[in-house]
């Protein structure tokens, strides 16, 4: 995880941890806790993240240095799964 990533993005917005952490519902301490790294952070939160800041999680996680979000998957309801 590109820990620099999530408080850049925070900064850049100029938001406070106390902020994110309402936004993906977490306290202040667990966020903070996310952003140095000490914790890891589970998947709904880390997708809450991409949503909230425009991105996606391959960014977040520094697999990538597109930022841009992915586009949505359409799905064909007119084929049935096996």
């Amino acid at each position: 995880m590109n820990v620099n990533r999530l408080k850049d993005l925070r900064e850049d917005m100029d938001l406070l941890q106390k902020d994110i952490a309402k936004v993906i519902n977490v306290t202040q301490q667990q966020y903070s806790m996310y952003e140095l790294g000490i914790r890891l952070i589970p998947i709904d939160k880390l997708d809450k993240l991409a949503d909230f800041y425009g991105t996606n999680t391959d960014y977040l996680l520094g697999r990538t240095n597109v930022k841009t979000p992915y586009p949505a998957i359409k799905k064909d309801k007119t084929k049935v799964n096996n």
